[in-house]
């Protein structure tokens, strides 16, 4: 088994179709428009219709209305939300209770002290680590020190790990080896400009996760493995089926 890989930034139709056919396992759409990535709601639409069955489709929002978020990742049929913000508890819950989505939550990483942050966010379906940078929530395409990472396996009870920041077809296998997470996530690293895909790093990224041959020691807590279906897209398929 190898590490999972999901593929963030993107904004073309064409770019979510090479990451699935590369072996992506997520697709991950910057729904905040203040990004250099933000990806408009028809783009992000036409995504999420091609591929919900072949992938999970990921929304990221930062600090948005707690309404907003819910009537997006509804609207879209996404399966996963990932919250990249100042975003509670108890926001994150709520989020999962109205949409059906598995939510990931992130924390920048500026030292070890993170850990007990994440501590705090038990009940989300995954964590994801991303690199800090002041004033700028993510896509920094800087890495930091994965070390202190490696303490946490054998830990009882994670929430499965999503690895981000600064990761690139050179360092992914190494920072693999090290963290053993259950997904790395990547934009930046296999870009040739913010939101514009680079076929050659895009699969050689892919490739380089899979010459890793470890088992991640987390594992989800909750949904099915090849699960990528959410409530709304699950209440429509009732209605076309009645």
């Amino acid at each position: 088994m190898s590490t999972k890989v999901k593929i963030c930034g993107l904004r073309r139709p064409e770019d979510a179709a090479l990451a699935v056919e590369s072996g992506a396992w997520a697709l991950g759409m910057i729904m905040w428009p203040e990004s250099p990535r933000y990806c408009a709601p028809a783009e992000a639409a036409r995504i999420a219709d091609s591929h919900r069955r072949s992938a999970e489709i990921a929304g990221v929002f930062v600090d948005a209305k707690l309404d907003d978020v819910v009537g997006i990742t509804n609207e879209l049929g996404l399966s996963m939300v990932q919250l990249h913000g100042s975003e509670g508890q108890q926001y994150c819950e709520v989020v999962a209770q109205r949409t059906g989505a598995r939510v990931i939550k992130a924390f920048r990483v500026r030292n070890r002290s993170v850990t007990a942050e994440m501590g705090k966010y038990w009940d989300v379906d995954f964590h994801l680590l991303d690199s800090y940078k002041a004033g700028v929530p993510g896509g920094t395409g800087e890495s930091f020190d994965w070390s202190f990472l490696a303490e946490r396996r054998g830990a009882p009870a994670r929430v499965p790990l999503i690895l981000s920041g600064g990761l690139t077809p050179e360092n992914v296998a190494g920072a693999i080896e090290t963290v053993r997470p259950y997904a790395v996530d990547v934009a930046s690293g296999v870009e040739s400009a913010p939101g514009v895909k680079d076929e050659v790093k895009l699969r050689s990224f892919i490739e380089a996760v899979r010459s890793v041959a470890v088992e991640p020691e987390d594992e989800p807590q909750t949904g099915a493995e090849g699960e990528v279906v959410t409530l709304k897209y699950a209440r429509e398929q009732q209605r076309s089926q009645s």
